[in-house]
Order: C-alpha cells, then sequence, then structure tokens
C-alpha cells in the first residue's frame, strides 16, 4: 500500500536542503516531472512492476490510492513528503495547485505494457 515517509531535511540561514539518500527501495532506472497542470486529473493507472516515489518539490497536489482492498488520499503539500506507490497501487493524481512541480522517481524505463489502465472495481 502506498505510503508517506519524511525526507531528511536541513534548515539554515542559507535555506533548506532536502535529501533522497538510501530512502527509496529501489533502483531509479527513470524520473519525470509534471508541471502546468490545468483542472485536469492525470495519471489513472497502476502498473505490473514499477515502484514510484512522488515528492512535490513546490506547490501541492492529491494523489487518490486504491490497492483493491484500501482506499486513501494523500496530501503532498511539502518537498520533504516523499509518497510511495506500490505497481498494485492504483492512482489518480489530482488539485494540483498553479505552481505544482510534481517530482517522480520509477523502478523501471517507460513500457505501456507495465500500464493497467482498469481500476479496481470498487475504486474512486
Amino acid at each position: 500500500m502506498a505510503h508517506i515517509i519524511g525526507l531528511t531535511t536541513f534548515r539554515d540561514t542559507r535555506g533548506i536542503l532536502t535529501v533522497l539518500d538510501k530512502v527509496v527501495n529501489f533502483e531509479i532506472k527513470r524520473l519525470f516531472y509534471i508541471y502546468k497542470v490545468d483542472e485536469s486529473d492525470r495519471g489513472g493507472h497502476r502498473h505490473h512492476n514499477t515502484y514510484q516515489a512522488a515528492i512535490c518539490i513546490q506547490g501541492s497536489c492529491q494523489i487518490m490510492n486504491d490497492n483493491g482492498v484500501e482506499r486513501s488520499i494523500f496530501e503532498l503539500d511539502s518537498p520533504g513528503k516523499c509518497l510511495i506507490i506500490e505497481p498494485e497501487d492504483w492512482h489518480i493524481m489530482r488539485k494540483f495547485s498553479t505552481d505544482a512541480i510534481l517530482l517522480v522517481l520509477a523502478s523501471t524505463a517507460f513500457d505501456p505494457k507495465d500500464y493497467i489502465y482498469e481500476p479496481y472495481d470498487h475504486t474512486i
């Protein structure tokens, strides 16, 4: 099931430094970021194999998640929060603030055969 982890963050008079060191339990094969999103939802799928780590590095967004057993809504409103999304987690990214930048780290390179677009029968 998807879950939030806190990222190590250092603050001083010079600014803020957030570190992703040994945070995800997968090798990062791809990264992408989503920004300038209108009122549209993004995502609407799950995967056969891909694990993901989502961090809203600017602004905020919401990720609705369903693993077939449990539904959750996660607010990504700080660059110190990281949402781990497992392959079975059918997810929708939505409610992007106008300044949102959502960074996603993925365990696999893009493969259209890895995507499952059908939601669970009871999905959000």
